[in-house]
Parts: structure tokens; sequence; C-alpha cells
């Protein structure tokens, strides 16, 4: 009798997704964990340094919605800090981009974005400086040992009582309600919540100040350039 050998089951195949579907599921992936859980930026100006630079790549914590005074915080406005987006630029195609931008999270949005350091929370009162040049937060003077190239200040010959007054002295701001003020590291190149209080006497209208509702959330991290990978160096 002659025996033969049984056929071999054939490979069931795996089915792939269609291209197109697995690019919109990776689209989908992204845009869900960049709306709800981490946010890449990129630094801009040299107004964070030396906490951040120029060319920094930094991650926002979307899940974190509380804020503290010395957080370092990402926050969306438009063309100034009162406006909530970007006025629509008037061409068809860019302004659609913005749309993907803003439900998407990747490439361009209707938002602008600028990264600074809580100072003053909701009903603080603010001002600089002490004798020594402090920034002082409900008459407590902070110790804020991040702070790189301040406004001049020598308690011998120029302070907030001489005249001229030094570029460092702002007077008290009280902070409204659900908002913050918000100062940079780089103080003498940061354009912050009292770039326009500087060297005045009255605060009236002088603040400008960022809504609590449009923070993006804290940076939490930096992962550009590698050498300088890691957390980024909170209060």
């Amino acid at each position: 009798m002659t025996l033969t050998t049984p056929h071999a089951a054939p490979e069931r195949r795996r089915r792939r997704l269609p291209v197109g579907f697995e690019i919109l599921l990776a689209v989908v992936v992204v845009a869900l964990v960049q709306s709800f859980v981490v946010k890449p930026f990129g630094v801009p100006s040299q107004s964070m340094e030396e906490t951040l630079r120029i060319g920094d790549r930094i991650v926002v914590n979307r899940t974190d919605s509380t804020v503290e005074r010395g957080d370092v915080v990402v926050f969306s406005h438009g063309e100034n800090w009162q406006d909530a987006r970007l006025r629509p630029t008037g061409n068809v195609v860019k302004d659609a981009v913005r749309k993907v931008g803003d439900v998407t999270g990747i490439g361009p949005s209707s938002s602008a974005y600028t990264v600074k350091r809580v100072i003053g929370m909701p009903g603080d009162r603010v001002r600089c400086c002490d004798s020594q040049g402090h920034v002082v937060v409900n008459g407590d003077a902070l110790d804020e040992d991040y702070v790189f190239e301040d406004h001049e200040f020598r308690p011998s010959d120029l302070t907030c009582e001489t005249s001229p007054r030094s570029s460092r002295c702002f007077p008290e701001i009280r902070v409204p309600s659900d908002r913050l003020l918000v100062l940079g590291d780089h103080r003498s190149q940061s354009a912050d919540s009292v770039v326009n209080c500087r060297g005045g006497t009255e605060a009236e209208g002088c603040a400008r100040f960022v809504p609590m509702n449009r923070v993006v959330g804290p940076v939490v991290f930096r992962i550009w350039p590698l050498s300088t990978f890691g957390f980024v160096n909170q209060r």
C-alpha cells in the first residue's frame, strides 16, 4: 500500500487594513493624544531663558488642570492676549488647514501659543520691588533663582524710590478672578503681563492677564535637544 502525506491546511492570511484607513487611524490616535494627554510645542523666543531656550521642543501635560504659582505653562491666544483666536487669513486653503489643525492638533491652528511662568494667582497682589529688588506677592518677597538677566536694579542708586526709577519696578497689581499674572524668566527680554507697567507708578490698566481657561497645561518635559532631554525645572 502506498502511503500519501495529507495536504497541509493552507495558512490563513491576515487581512491588512487599507493603507488609507491605517493613515486615518494614526491621525485620529495622534489627535486624541494631543487633545487629551500631552501636546508638543516649539520654543520660538528667548523670553524663558535659561529654563527654556530658542528651538527647544517641550511637552505639555494636558491631563493636569491645576495651576500653581511657579508653574511654567503654555496658554493660547489670538493676535494679542485679549483675543481667544487668530483672525481668519482670508485665504480659503490656509483657513481650512487651520481648522484641521484645531481638530487634530497637527499643524497650524486658529490659536497662537505662549509659554511663561505663573507669578500671580487670582486675587493675588503683585508688585516689584522690595528694597533688594525682589518681586513681592501678597507682602512676601519671592526667591526666584530661575530669573535670568533681570532689569537693572541697584540698592544704592537705582531703585523704585530713585529718579529715574529702575525699569524692574512696577506698581502693585491686583490679579482679577479667573486670571493669571505671568512673567518670563528672562525678565529683561520678556513681553509678559507687566511689560507695560515697568517703571510706572500707576497700575490702572497697564497689566495684561491670562484667562485660566486658556491654559493648555504645565510644561513637564523637554524632548529636544537631546543634550537637555528630561524634565523641565518647575517651581
